[in-house]
């Protein structure tokens, strides 16, 4: 699992699997609110209906300050 966060946007990643291809994400369950209202979840399916990973936008507001301080820029991923 590995969790990235863009600071400027405020948008963090959580891959659930080691790596996501072109295309494989081919769902995706949009616009769930976390239980404060202040953030929200995009959820990103393959084809067999496994989850790859959650998107979190205004991360801040939905995850720790030290969550956010380990994860790697976007950038940073290999």
């Amino acid at each position: 699992m590995k969790i990235t966060y863009d600071a400027e946007a405020d948008a963090a990643y959580i891959s659930i699997v080691e790596r996501i291809g072109a295309g494989d994400a081919v769902q995706q369950v949009s616009f769930i609110d976390t239980p404060n209202g202040e953030s929200q979840l995009n959820l990103d399916f393959d084809a067999a209906g496994r989850l790859l990973g959650v998107e979190v936008l205004v991360a801040s507001k939905a995850l720790a300050s030290e969550v956010l301080a380990s994860a790697a820029a976007p950038g940073d991923v290999e």
